[in-house]
């Protein structure tokens, strides 16, 4: 630290005072090999006076006249390389014939001549190894920070043990540099912390422009979300960057490192509270169980099966009809099998199984016989259903239809379908084929009570495979611009663990027939969030009153069946369950025997790829279901196409 500070000292010198400062430092060593010279000439130390002293003066009054002629003084030393190595030489050669001339040839009294000779080869020694540390001393540390002045600059939010533990992570690295603390404690503004400052945060704004902060690292993990919330909301008009720390249940086994700083968490965004989740409940249907999760290589699939994993169930089996999707999530649990289960669980078995074949889905529940299915695979992009909605019948309706009748034939305990918001009163095909699938479990659980069939309903997940959030930080990091259906769109938002836990938690308390809705708080209007985004990105919005911007968010309309709001109710008259984030739904649905029926019509027009005759079936069976606007399946649009132009032909 004292060494840090006279560097910072020396480079901090007017040029003239660092000039005077080396000729001082050349005038010594002129003194001191005489000296030296003395020394190795007769073998004991001498006084400087006398001849001696003589001798001494005879080779500064040398040596600075022809070191400044030769351009030494004018030389930044913290540069100097090989040429100005040569230059030194160069001007004590000279020098040197010039001392040791008037030492062999004149004399000094007192003085042998021979220290003509040793002193100039001593001086060279001495004068080049002076030049050389000041390279190597003030170069090196000069370089080093001129580097770090370059370094983007960043306060960190929180003066606490989190933020002291970054602050010493960071002093290692050099991605970005730490110039200070942001507290909210009046008592510690002013005060330094391991020799930073400590700032006050309403003070942010004349900070980041006098400072040059480019980013705000979050080091408060045991803050609560809606505080961090608040942080945010007066962080966002500013123009950095922010980032965080993960949660202090995270960071319970380990120190702080520079690794653990990521993009804010989702929850920060949207400042949800996470709900403690019902131990109980959670290990009810998991522990020690034989389960099955279809579509395990999904979104919500995979999380499923992280969150049982860590349960430890008896066996784990993972349906789906990617490979390529159920080798990773295969692969992903298999390294957590032996730290999460502690060797307790059986085994992890991968089956590739379409859950629309009713064979391969009754060889599967007939052999390891299920405690429990959750039944996750779907078709969920609802511009793709609707262009190709045939095939989103087959998976979402049939497949559930064929997977949960295999399930009631073993009878499997449980069966827990996965729902979405979407289902109620849709206006596209997704929607309305994952209302038809909660109908047949609905309808199904009346006539089969073996098997307790449930479902659970929810709203969009952040993370997953086409949730807004990593598709604009996507954007954002591209330069934008980020691209928006409408300016008034509405979605309910959840975390994937937060949303898996609770699936878990409904399936236990699932009775039969059960259609479980989960709390999700508050909609959030997606333009916001990505105003919200592009402000904690350190960036600002382009638009009509910024045409200066730095991200444009352009609005591209609607796509087919897409609606402005979500609901997650058909009715108005849920009930409360134990969990206080779960709620149970009652809604009408059509008996077995009259559904059947309904079921095999849209099973021939599915088969026919009759776009028409589907979305009339769906409007007769699912109550609510209006369309928005024409069919666009492709391939039957091209089909009739084609029929009329061969028939427009033949006429």
């Amino acid at each position: 630290m004292f060494l840090n500070s006279l560097i910072d000292l020396v480079l901090a010198l007017p040029r003239f005072v660092k000039r005077l400062v080396v000729l001082a430092v050349d005038t010594g060593l002129c003194v001191f090999c005489v000296w030296l010279a003395f020394y190795l000439r007769v073998g004991e130390f001498v006084f400087l006076s006398g001849g001696a002293l003589r001798a001494a003066l005879v080779s500064v009054a040398f040596a600075l006249p022809v070191f400044a002629a030769s351009g030494l003084y004018r030389a930044i030393f913290r540069y100097s390389g090989w040429p100005a190595l040569m230059s030194v030489t160069k001007a004590t050669l000279v020098y040197g014939l010039a001392y040791a001339f008037v030492m062999t040839v004149f004399g000094i009294p007192e003085v042998p001549r021979t220290i003509g000779l040793i002193q100039p080869i001593l001086l060279l020694l001495f004068v080049g190894a002076s030049r050389a540390f000041a390279r190597f001393w003030l170069g090196g540390s000069y370089r080093s920070r001129v580097a770090g002045a370059a370094l983007p600059k960043a306060l960190i939010y929180g003066a606490g043990a989190a933020g002291r533990q970054l602050a010493l992570a960071m002093a290692n690295v050099h991605e970005m540099r730490v110039v200070g603390f942001l507290d909210d404690d009046e008592r510690l503004h002013a005060h330094t912390l391991n020799g930073l400052p400590i700032y006050d945060p309403a003070k942010l704004d004349a900070l980041v422009s006098a400072l040059q902060i480019s980013d705000i690292l979050l080091a408060m993990p045991s803050e609560s979300r809606h505080r961090r919330r608040e942080i945010l909301s007066r962080i966002r008009n500013v123009k950095v960057s922010v980032r965080t720390l993960p949660s202090v249940t995270e960071l319970a086994q380990g120190k702080i490192s520079v690794s653990d700083i990521r993009e804010l968490d989702t929850d920060d965004l949207l400042g949800r509270e996470p709900v403690t989740p019902n131990q109980g409940l959670l290990e009810k249907n998991s522990t020690g169980k034989v389960i099955v999760v279809t579509g395990a290589g999904g979104s919500i699939g995979s999380e499923l099966c992280r969150q049982i994993l860590a349960l430890s169930p008896a066996r784990l089996l993972l349906v789906d009809q990617s490979e390529f999707a159920l080798y990773e999530i295969h692969r992903e649990l298999e390294k957590k099998r032996e730290s999460v289960s502690g060797g307790e669980m059986k085994e992890i078995v991968p089956l590739l199984a379409s859950v629309g074949d009713a064979t391969r889905m009754r060889e599967i529940f007939s052999t390891w016989k299920p405690d429990i299915v959750y039944h996750a695979a779907a078709y969920k992009h609802v511009p793709l259903v609707e262009h190709n909605p045939s095939e989103g019948i087959w998976n979402n309706v049939f497949g559930t239809l064929t997977a949960a009748r295999a399930a009631c034939e073993q009878k499997v305990p449980d069966f827990v379908l996965i729902s979405t918001d979407k289902a109620v009163r849709p206006t596209n095909v997704m929607g309305a084929s994952k209302r038809l699938a909660e109908m047949i479990l609905q309808a199904l659980a009346a006539r089969m009570p073996q098997t307790r069939l449930s479902m659970v309903r929810f709203g969009n997940v952040l993370g997953s495979s086409g949730s807004v959030v990593p598709h604009f930080r996507r954007q954002i990091r591209e330069g934008g611009p980020i691209t928006l259906t409408h300016t008034e769109i509405t979605r309910f938002f959840m975390t994937i663990p937060e949303a898996a836990q609770l699936v878990i938690q409904a399936g236990a308390m699932a009775k039969g027939g059960d259609v479980f809705v989960l709390d999700m708080g508050k909609p959030v209007k997606i333009f916001d969030l990505a105003r919200h985004m592009i402000g904690l990105s350190g960036l600002t919005v382009r638009d009509a009153d910024n045409p200066d911007g730095d991200i444009a968010i352009e609005i591209t309309g609607l796509r087919p069946g897409e609606k402005l709001y979500e609901e997650l109710l058909i009715g108005d008259n849920p009930e409360a369950t134990a969990h206080p984030m779960i709620m149970k739904a009652r809604e009408e649905f059509l008996p077995w025997p009259v559904l059947e029926k309904k079921l095999e019509m849209l099973e021939r027009a599915a088969a026919a790829n009759d776009a028409t005759a589907i979305r009339r079936m769906l409007e007769d069976i699912v109550s609510g279901y209006v369309p928005d606007g024409a069919i666009v399946d492709w391939a039957f649009l091209k089909k009739n196409q084609e029929t009329e132009e061969t028939g427009g032909g033949r006429g």
